[in-house]
């Protein structure tokens, strides 16, 4: 029995032996062994990521920040906003890390023309789609000007567009890119509330890769 007991142990001393020198946590500063650690960079954008201009008025870029482990990075910007021209401009912001790998931001500008007709409108709120009840949220940004979270009434979807209501209750969907693709809005049509300024019911196409060519109707819960 004494010398089963002294197998163990000399088993135990060497299983310990090994897992110590098995081993080596010194590692040089920013590896784990032979594999380098990677600090990733990110992004964030200084101020709103929508935002709006009045036609022919001035655009002051508010700009991004970047890190990496704590550290800043420098942020390229690219792209131009229009002020003299309607529509739905994007600014780009990327930045590097040491290795490599990149992080991108971008920020969506809307240059609006709004007429006194359609300057005091509210069409912010939920509305719901005619055929499944999915919802498309619409949030006021400037005269004219919203935001609008799944135009298409589609399930599962989080796209956002800009959308204009130029005069009256007209609506459109400006040429943008949106969830990385060209989006726009055709055959639109609306039903104004009873208390003025606001809306019923609307009805659009959308113009997007991703979407049939139904009419989709939406009505304001």
């Amino acid at each position: 029995m004494k010398r089963y007991i002294l197998h163990i142990g000399l088993i135990l001393v060497a299983m310990i032996t090994f897992s110590c020198n098995k081993d080596s946590f010194n590692y040089k500063p920013g590896y784990v062994g032979i594999s380098k650690i990677t600090q990733y960079p990110s992004i964030t954008l200084t101020g709103n990521t929508y935002m709006a201009v009045p036609l022919n008025g001035t655009f002051t870029d508010p700009g991004a920040t970047a890190t990496a482990g704590g550290q800043s990075l420098k942020v390229t910007t690219s792209g131009t906003v229009n002020t003299g021209q309607v529509g739905v401009y994007l600014v780009n912001y990327t930045a590097i890390n040491t290795d490599g790998f990149p992080a991108t931001g971008t920020r969506y500008v809307a240059v609006y023309s709004t007429d006194a007709t359609a300057q005091n409108n509210d069409f912010s709120g939920t509305y719901a789609r005619t055929t499944n009840g999915v919802t498309a949220t619409w949030t006021k940004i400037a005269p004219g000007v919203y935001v609008v979270e799944n135009p298409g009434g589609a399930p599962g979807v989080s796209l956002q567009v800009i959308a204009f209501n130029p005069t009256g209750y007209t609506i459109y969907i400006p040429q943008q890119t949106a969830g990385g693709s060209p989006t726009s809005s055709t055959a639109e049509v609306t039903v104004p509330g009873t208390t003025p300024g606001t809306l019923t019911k609307y009805s659009w196409k959308i113009v997007n890769p991703g979407y049939g060519p139904s009419l989709r109707t939406f009505v304001k819960q």
